[in-house]
């Protein structure tokens, strides 16, 4: 089954990676239908979070949302599909750091940073695009697939240049595993597997626990924390601007570099809500007592 699965993955992988953007669109925009009105797929789920998440709204309001959110998302399914095949160029144009040299003093001081994101817009393509345009090293965290044949694919892949992929389960060793300084790319906007030891902020007006590992790591190694902004500029075009989230993490308090990281993601999400990952179930834990 593990093998027939992998045959499938890559037969997806290689007619996506052939068809142009503009055919790929129009197939794109033939799943949403089949998604939205005949799935229906998670669409309790994505409209409970949007009500919750902005009870000010009209249904209409939420409705046109929704749908925005679900053309999206059928786009980031596509585009994560040409990912494996794009090449440099193509990935550089498709996807731009608007400034770069915000990192540069890090770099010739020999110093790591840490660039934290959420699922907002494309964010499968940063460590792609990142290795040719920052002069630091992108090392990308991800969770390994339990079918090995696809992991193993997916690692020769989904990295150019100097971006390498690093398994979250040996993160805290991989902060001290290359010579060269390095920015490491954290997703940090998912729900946390427990609530043990999560940072609860309010977030979109709800209680939320945030995953803490970009403040540990922050503080255990003193690094420099960025937020990735990332931006739809037309239909398959993104640009990036690095915000800084704390320069010092060691002089401010506990849960502060959480705190301002929730802030920045809640802001671009109440701006254009339609490009955040809607479809999880982003508030199932309850803020302990």
């Amino acid at each position: 089954m593990e093998k027939l699965t992998y045959y499938l993955f890559r037969a997806f992988v290689f007619l996506f990676g052939i068809a142009p953007f503009r055919l790929v669109y129009i197939f794109s925009d033939g799943f949403f239908y089949i998604l939205y009105y005949i799935i229906k797929y998670r669409k309790k789920v994505v409209f409970d979070n949007l009500r919750n998440s902005f009870p000010q709204k009209t249904d209409k309001e939420i409705t046109a949302i929704a749908k925005a959110f679900y053309h999206h998302f059928c786009d980031i399914m596509i585009e994560s599909g040409k990912a494996f095949t794009m090449d440099e160029e193509t990935i550089t144009k498709r996807f731009r750091f608007i400034n770069p040299q915000i990192l540069d003093d890090y770099f010739y001081q020999k110093r790591n940073v840490i660039v934290v994101g959420g699922h907002y817009n494309n964010w499968e393509w940063a460590g792609l695009a990142s290795g040719s345009q920052l002069r630091h090293k992108p090392v990308g965290f991800y969770k390994p697939l339990t079918n090995l044949l696809i992991d193993q694919y997916i690692q020769k892949t989904r990295v150019r240049g100097r971006s390498v992929l690093a398994s979250v389960k040996r993160t805290e060793e991989t902060f001290h595993l290359y010579t060269e300084p390095s920015a490491f790319y954290m997703i940090a906007d998912q729900r946390p597997s427990t609530v043990r030891m999560a940072q609860w902020v309010t977030f979109l007006g709800q209680d939320t626990p945030f995953l803490h590992g970009p403040e540990k790591h922050a503080r255990l190694n003193n690094l420099p924390v960025y937020y990735a902004n990332i931006q739809k500029v037309q239909r398959g075009y993104y640009e990036v601007e690095l915000i800084l989230v704390e320069a010092e993490p060691l002089t401010v308090p506990q849960g502060s570099i959480t705190e301002k990281f929730a802030r920045i993601l809640e802001q671009k999400i109440i701006q254009k809500p339609e490009f955040w990952l809607w479809t999880h179930k982003r508030w199932k834990h309850k803020r302990p007592q």
